[in-house]
Order: C-alpha cells, then structure tokens, then sequence
C-alpha cells in the first residue's frame, strides 16, 4: 500500500539524501577538507654562492663581500652565504702574491642581485703574473757615487761621492751646493775615499749625522757632523771624531759603512787591512778593528768621550779582546744592513767565493771565518777546521758570469713592488747583475736574476725613506729599482 508524503517530509528527505552524497564525497580517499587553501609567505632571504678557480693549492683568495644594510664580510676560500636579505651585493677580489708571482683576478668587482628564495653565484677566477723588474735612471753626473741614504720620513736623498762630497737630491733633482765637501781631507787612492754617511735616529731633533772616509795617513775616521739653520747645508765646524782606524800598509779593504742598528748603536764594518789573504791575520785578532763589525755608543758623544762601549758586547770586559767588537772574521764587508732584527753583511771574498752572512741583530761575538775559511770552503784549499765559525747563509763562485767581488744591498720594504717584500737584493761589481733571495726558514730560497745589464760597475745600492731601493753605477748614474 502505498504511503504518501506530505511536502514537509519530502523536503527533509531530500535534505537527507544530499548530506549523504556530501558525506560520500569526502570518505574513503582522505582527501581535502574542502575549506580554503593557505599558501605559504613569499621567501625574504636569499643565499650568494662564490667560487675560486685558478689559484695553487693552499693558497687563499683575498674576497670581500659587502651589501645591503652596512652588511660585510671577508673570505678566504669559496663559500655559499646564506639567510642573506634580498638586494644587491659586491664581491671583491684583491690580488694574490706567493713569491714573485701576483695573483690577479679577472674581475676586481662583481655585482649581483640576491633574490629571495633564489641563489646568485660569482665565479672569481686568477691568473698569475711573475714579477719582472727593471731600472730607471733616476740621476746622472754624480762623481763616483758610492751611498745613497735619507733620513727617516724626508723625501729628500743623499748621495755619497767618494772624493769627499755628500749632495743632496731634492724632486728628483741635485741641488748644486754640496751638502758636505771634506774632499780636501779625504785619501781617494787605493779604495780610500768618502766611503758612507749615516743619519743620527734623533737626527730631526740633533741633526747630527756620521760620515766614514778614508784620510791623508790611510786611517779610518768616523765623525759626527751636525746640519746648519739650512737643511740642505751641513755646518763646516764642530766636527767631533768618534773614532781613528790605523790601516797601514796596504790602501785597500777599507770596509766603509757605518748604520744605526735598530737597538740606536753604530755600527761599523772594517776590511781586515788589505793584502791578499789578509797577511797580518787582522780579522781573526781580537785585538785589531779591522776584518770586524764594530759597535759603539755614541749617543752622548763629546770631544772628550766621543762614545762608549756597550756593556752589552760581548768583549765589553775582557782586556784580552777589544770591546768595541761585535763579530770578527770579516775580510771586507761591502754593506751591511739590519732587517727584522737580523744584521745582513755582504763579504767580499778573496778568488774563490762571495758571501752573504745573516745572523740575529742581537747576537754578537760570531766569528765569521776569514781567513781560515772563505765562504763555506777552506781558504788554503785543504782541509781545515771549522769549528766556532758561522757559515754564511748564501754564496756564489768565482769562474762563470765574469764575477768578482759582491755589492751587498737591502731587503726590500717599500710600496711600491709589493711582490718583492722580503727579498734581499745584491749585486756584482764586475757582474753588475741584480739578484735576490728570499731569506726563510735560516735558508736562502727563491733565489733569482732580474736580467738587469749594461748599467755599469754596481759600486753600491741606496735605500730612501719610503723604502725603495737604488743602485749606484761607476758610470757616475743612479738607477731606481722598478716594476716593468
């Protein structure tokens, strides 16, 4: 029998039904809710990947990256920065130096834009570039110049002639009235002459300078002299004589350099006297000054006490020996230097080897051998003893290349070349070469010919305020060390 359905009940009927195939729809399968979808927020930051291509093993870059809100950061290998706000960043190069190799970037700066959510990348790639140097001819018409120095922060040179002037150069140029002229005072025969000047530390304040020279008796002479109201122009009185070497005999091996050591003594290099083989056996008596480096006191120098022996030499007490020597055994050191607490002596050897000696600055009573050993062989050419002597850390023989006697220089310390910081630069006399070594580890390493030639006889290398380096020709020049 068939029921009818009022309209009310057939309208809940069909509510019912549409409940259930709503209900249907979502069972079973887990799927959506069927409410509203929520998309996450847009990334804010992203991340700055940097490689490095072309550079040795072990070797780091020099990277810097900067960005928005003052953001900075310094690398050292390649790296993927992260969690970095979204703008512009720079990455920037610098160049590399290992030795006498510069490393250069490609680009020096990159710029690119982080996104967020994204990765930029910056490749910095290098190529090397070996060192080349060259000379300039930075003065002419010197009269056989044989020291260029300058005092601490002046931009101001002053060139040593060996007949007895000192002229200073200013702008590149020679002023024309002599600093100094003791020419009628100086011995110019033989290896005599003006040999060396060396400025006081406190010189901007005392204006006291030293001056080594050879005079009329062949003696060895170093006085203080003192700069007049003009500074271009030394006062022509009031010398005081710090000390007279007798050299007798023979007018060669003079020595001829006098510097102030970074602990403010003078310090003076002898040649033992001259005469092949050092006939009086000078160098090795520690009762002679010559064939030795001295150092003295000068800091209250008077007429009456022109210096005083440091307590601190190693002979300072010993009535045996003289207390004015630091080292001994020296046949004739042709300049010396100080770098980095090191004392750095050239010693010209006899026909066989020259030599390079380097030892701590505060380290005295060394004996470096001459004359039982020249360099690192046995001068006599048999066997001998080499008991408490120090070796030389460099040397080179006599028999290729047309050498004869070395020109000992300095270690390099200006600006200019920053690829050549820390090498120590000599030259030849007969050679007039230009070579270095990197002195490291108690070795000489990295030794190297510049292919410098044709500028003359090298008589000595010059050092200014700013570090940069000369070599003094006997074709009366100047040449400045420079990078080609």
């Amino acid at each position: 029998m068939k029921t009818s359905r009022s309209p009310l009940q057939q309208l809940a009927l069909a509510a019912a039904v549409a409940l259930a195939l709503a209900l249907g729809a979502c069972g079973g399968g887990g799927g959506s809710s069927g409410g509203p979808v929520t998309q996450p927020p847009p990334a804010t930051t992203g991340s700055l990947a940097v490689t490095v291509a072309s550079l040795p093993t072990g070797v780091a870059p020099a990277l810097h990256i900067t960005g928005p809100g003052g953001y900075a950061k310094d690398l050292t290998q390649g790296d993927t920065l992260t969690g970095l706000a979204a703008g512009s960043y720079t990455v920037t190069a610098n160049s590399v130096t290992v030795g006498t190799t510069t490393y250069v970037p490609a680009s020096a700066g990159q710029t690119v834009t982080v996104n967020g959510g994204a990765t930029a990348t910056v490749n910095v790639t290098y190529s090397p570039v070996a060192l080349a140097l060259g000379v300039s001819r930075y003065l002419t018409g010197l009269d056989a110049p044989v020291y260029l120095t300058a005092p601490a922060g002046d931009e101001r040179q002053f060139v040593v002639e060996r007949p007895g002037r000192i002229r200073v150069v200013q702008n590149g140029a020679v002023l024309a009235t002599p600093f100094l002229d003791v020419s009628s005072r100086v011995y110019t025969g033989g290896e005599g002459g003006l040999l060396s000047m060396a400025f006081a530390p406190d010189y901007a304040t005392s204006g006291a300078f030293y001056i080594y020279f050879i005079d009329a008796n062949h003696d060895i002479v170093v006085e203080r002299r003192t700069v007049s109201g003009n500074p271009n122009i030394a006062n022509g009185t009031g010398a005081v004589e710090i000390i007279r070497i007798a050299h007798p005999t023979y007018t060669n091996h003079f020595g001829g350099q006098l510097a102030f050591g970074p602990d403010g003594m003078l310090y003076l290099g002898t040649g033992d006297g001259g005469g092949a083989g050092d006939p009086n056996g000078n160098a090795k008596n520690p009762l002679s000054l010559l064939g030795k480096m001295l150092r003295l006191d000068v800091s209250k120098a008077s007429v009456t006490s022109p210096y005083l022996i440091p307590a601190s030499n190693p002979f300072a007490t010993l009535s045996s020996k003289r207390g004015e020597i630091w080292a001994l055994g020296l046949r004739n050191p042709w300049r010396f230097s100080f770098d980095s607490g090191q004392l750095i002596i050239a010693d010209v050897g006899q026909a066989a080897r020259e030599e390079v000696d380097i030892v701590s600055a505060t380290q005295g009573g060394l004996n470096f051998g001459w004359n039982v050993m020249e360099g690192t062989g046995c001068y006599s050419g048999s066997a001998c003893s080499t008991t408490g002597f120090t070796p030389p850390v460099f040397e080179y023989s006599h028999g290729t290349g047309g050498v004869c006697s070395i020109t000992g220089g300095y270690v390099y310390r200006g600006n200019a070349i920053p690829a050549l910081t820390g090498h120590y630069l000599y030259s030849d006399y007969c050679a007039g070469f230009l070579r270095s070594f990197l002195y490291a580890g108690g070795s000489a390493t990295q030794p190297t010919d510049w292919g410098v030639s044709g500028i003359g006889q090298i008589v000595s290398f010059g050092q200014d305020a700013q570090g940069e380096l000369y070599m003094l020709s006997s074709d009366g020049s100047a040449y400045k060390i420079v990078k080609k």
